[in-house]
């Protein structure tokens, strides 16, 4: 699932939100805290625990980053009971200081959520909280 969403910044400003993992819960609503797992807190290698609720559904997620490039992407491997992998991309627009967000999600559910028909059943619940959450993001960066 590919979300996105122009914001009305560079994208070193849209990078400066992102980069800082542990403020992730500021703006997104499914995420009720952070722990990292590892020293580092940015960069490919972290490792982080995610307390993550959606409706009445609470589960550690556990994630790793894969993908570190500054004002471009990162990208996340879910290692916990939901598992597959995220993926933030920014792209700087012509001709103006704004930046397209793209956020990328491929989950699997286990087999307790339902499995693949979960995974089916959820998207349109997932597609509006993840959109819900770049637009909090949005609303942050643009403010600052």
């Amino acid at each position: 699932m590919i979300i996105s969403l122009e914001i009305d910044a560079t994208s070193e400003t849209v990078w400066a939100s992102l980069e800082e993992i542990s403020s992730h819960v500021e703006w997104m609503k499914d995420a009720e805290s952070i722990r990292f797992r590892t020293d580092s807190h940015t960069g490919v290698g972290t490792v982080f625990e995610c307390a993550t609720r959606v409706g009445p559904i609470r589960l550690t997620d556990v994630m790793s980053v894969t993908e570190w490039v500054p004002r471009q992407s990162m990208g996340v491997e879910h290692r916990g009971l939901v598992r597959g992998a995220g993926r933030f991309s920014l792209e700087p627009r012509t001709g103006k200081s704004a930046t397209c967000l793209s956020w990328t999600e491929n989950l699997s559910f286990p087999w307790w959520l339902g499995g693949p028909i979960g995974e089916r059943l959820s998207r349109p619940i997932l597609r509006r909280i993840w959109r819900g959450n770049l637009v909090r993001l949005k609303r942050l960066v643009e403010k600052a």
